[in-house]
């Protein structure tokens, strides 16, 4: 019958106080190691999730290194696991800088053995509960998905998210502007499902992936024999998209021909294919997307400023990633179940570096960047925790944006590292507050006053 006790890992080399410790934990299943090498293959293959360790580990029994640099391998191999350090009588110092590199609690030596259960136990119950929050956050992440799909806990991203919303049902046509990969289609497409027309097709054309030569088949239609190669009639998608929402991304690089009969549509709302002389009435709403400056085109004679604010009734600006603090860990670890599941599940999370390459990083190709580098890393990952290095990414470059307003300054820095540290943390306040180095009050206190609850 397998043994249903939770696992507790202790290291500690001293022989004696393992045959205490032994027998003293009997609700608990047992692992014992008296060194590194043995310390981090019972933590890989038992997966306890608490661990007391010593920091006073051979070969430096009268120093902290050992143990120091234990505990960093256990974090990084697990990060969710509670490790309860041990430091000599009255020295405190060791404690602090085990806290700061991440350690849950510590006790004192001699070890009072009550004193030290009640650690271990309460150590239990939080992991269990951090366990159960992820899990709930996994299955249904109410306050960081919305729009039906978009997952997100950035004010920058969930202003967007609103407006979207507001006009969702309105019938207006939308523009949509974004860098290449911020998820200008997954908007597109929480827009239709938001409206009225959620029951209609949504159909979906990239303007720049079509030759010039056959876009406006692609998006008008064409009779049989309008042209060498067409046997029969074909309906474009501005028909195939009858009742629902037509999304047009990457509008700026439609030609200029066919921008007249792009306009002719959006007044009239008729099409005529190629080769037919009769007017088709199509219900269709227009929700289109570009990377390119439209105004800066206008000037330049490469599109048509009429049409432009006929596409334009609504415009809706997209942020990079770089610009949605805490938003990348959460989408990685979105990504990275997601790809984990198909592509190698002894993959189970992130490593604490990897976290903070993830959250230091620009992301100039923004969430399609993140995506693809967290697919490779799970094809490319040997363990159950993906690294930085497996991420490939580099060092951080560029210059922080200057201000003038050292207050202003010092508000924003405060908020994103709050919003960073959160999401490191899964959303418990404790974890964040150690990412911190604050108390809890205090970042309870911090996030009321900048309206970062809930």
């Amino acid at each position: 019958m397998a043994d249903s006790r939770p696992k507790l890992l202790i290291v500690e080399d001293d022989a004696g106080l393992q045959r205490q410790l032994r027998w003293s934990y009997d609700d608990y299943q047992l692992f014992i190691a008296g060194d590194r090498e043995e310390a981090l293959a019972i933590l890989a293959d038992e997966e306890p999730p608490v661990v007391t360790l010593d920091l006073g580990l051979p070969p430096d029994p009268d120093g902290i290194s050992e143990g120091m640099a234990v505990l960093d391998r256990i974090l990084s191999m697990r990060p969710t696991t509670k490790v309860i350090v041990a430091s000599g009588h009255g020295d405190r110092d060791s404690a602090r800088r085990a806290i700061a590199n991440g350690a849950w609690d510590f006790y004192q030596k001699p070890i009072d053995i009550e004193s030290l259960g009640h650690i271990v136990s309460r150590a239990f119950h939080v992991h269990a509960l951090e366990q159960e929050n992820r899990r709930l956050a996994e299955a249904a992440p109410p306050d960081r998905q919305v729009l039906g799909r978009l997952i997100t806990a950035a004010p920058e991203m969930l202003k967007v998210a609103r407006m979207i919303e507001r006009v969702a049902n309105t019938g207006v046509t939308v523009l949509l502007l974004g860098a290449s990969g911020t998820g200008k289609e997954l908007l597109a497409r929480g827009l239709h499902d938001a409206s009225d027309r959620a029951a209609g097709p949504f159909v979906a054309i990239n303007c720049a992936a079509i030759p010039e030569t056959l876009l406006e088949s692609e998006l008008f239609g064409h009779e049989r024999g309008a042209f060498t190669g067409a046997v029969k009639t074909t309906p474009g998608k501005m028909e195939l998209a009858q009742g629902g929402t037509l999304f047009l991304d990457e509008v700026g690089d439609i030609p200029l021909a066919l921008q007249v009969k792009l306009l002719r549509f959006l007044q009239e709302r008729v099409v005529e294919r190629i080769g037919g002389r009769q007017p088709i009435p199509v219900d269709t709403r227009i929700v289109c997307a570009t990377h390119q400056d439209l105004q800066a085109m206008i000037g330049e004679g490469r599109f048509r400023e009429d049409l432009y604010y006929r596409l334009a009734e609504i415009v809706v600006r997209i942020p990079r990633l770089a610009e949605r603090p805490g938003d990348a860990v959460l989408l990685a670890r979105h990504f990275l179940a997601r790809h984990a599941r198909d592509l190698n599940p002894q993959v189970k999370g992130f490593a604490a570096d990897a976290l903070a390459a993830i959250d230091g990083w620009s992301w100039p190709g923004n969430v399609r960047e993140l995506e693809n580098r967290v697919k490779r890393a799970v094809i490319l990952a040997d363990g159950k925790l993906v690294g930085a290095a497996d991420l490939d990414i580099g060092e951080e470059a560029g210059a922080a944006e200057e201000t003038v307003d050292l207050r202003a300054a010092r508000e924003r820095a405060d908020q994103q590292a709050i919003r960073r540290a959160m999401a490191r943390a899964d959303g418990n306040v404790s974890g964040a507050a150690r990412l911190l180095g604050i108390s809890r009050p205090t970042l309870y206190d911090l996030m009321k006053s900048y309206n970062l609850q809930g």
